[in-house]
């Protein structure tokens, strides 16, 4: 089989991958020959089931760095910098920029108790749109970037309507396509771009956190042309499409992701 990246010393910097749209992407990158470095955030008692992830990624012949860290701290970045500045010159640069992160608060508007507040759409806000920018500002300053590269975050239909419980993160994610906008604009000079993927719903740990998420499902299933659910798979495959050459043109869109369920 012929792999799409290897021996071309290219990395993918992976924002929450240790399950989901994330990991899927990051085994599928590793399939094609890409090296990852993955930043994530879990407890102890998680890490058994995500440590078989990591191998099966290693399982491919890739390098792989992982980071147990919180994305949204300066001193995060810093670490994750230093360690790609060292294996920089032996492999490579980074090619792939990819946000998937899904902590925010999901919480009633109008509570009557528990309301959202400032501080629930503060945190999502940061965790789940202004760490793109963050990111990709830092890599940038360091000169990791290759001259082509790639940055890659996950919207969702939300950005757009209205959903239950879902008001911090629906200003998040219309936020980061905003910020991606910016980026595909302002970075196009030094050879970046950036796309957003608009997956269709997903059952992953996320979905299922939202209230309602079965109803959400059910609906979905109803409405899509293919009369199922969007998959993590589904979803990497066309995170390792934009990062072929031949997707060099597609720079600053939201790219629905979903077997067609938005047309309906």
């Amino acid at each position: 089989m012929v792999k799409e990246f290897e021996g071309r010393g290219f990395w993918a910097v992976v924002l929450g991958g240790s399950s989901g749209l994330g990991l899927a992407s990051a085994i599928k990158l590793a399939e094609q020959g890409m090296n990852i470095c993955l930043i994530h955030r879990n407890s102890r008692t998680q890490m058994e089931a995500i440590e078989a992830s990591f191998r099966q990624i290693r399982a491919f012949g890739v390098s792989l760095t992982t980071f147990n860290l919180d994305v949204t701290r300066s001193e995060s970045r810093d670490i994750v910098i230093k360690k790609l500045a060292e294996v920089k010159a032996d492999t490579g640069r980074v090619r792939c920029l990819l946000h998937s992160i899904a902590k925010g608060n999901l919480k009633s508007l109008s509570g009557p108790e528990n309301a959202l507040g400032t501080e629930d759409f503060l945190l999502t806000m940061q965790n789940m749109a202004i760490s793109l920018s963050d990111w990709t500002a830092a890599l940038h300053q360091a000169g990791l970037f290759a001259d082509d590269a790639r940055v890659i975050s996950f919207t969702s239909e939300g950005s757009s309507r209205a959903w239950k419980y879902y008001a911090a993160v629906s200003a998040a994610k219309a936020a980061l396509e905003a910020i991606t906008r910016s980026i595909a604009l302002e970075y196009a000079p030094f050879g970046i771009r950036a796309n957003c993927i608009q997956a269709g719903v997903t059952d992953t740990l996320s979905l299922r956190k939202i209230p309602g998420s079965e109803a959400l499902k059910t609906h979905s299933i109803n409405r899509n042309p293919f009369n199922r659910l969007t998959t993590p798979e589904d979803v990497a495959k066309v995170v390792y499409l934009l990062c072929k050459d031949e997707a060099a043109w597609i720079n600053g869109v939201v790219l629905p992701v979903d077997g067609g369920e938005q047309i309906s």
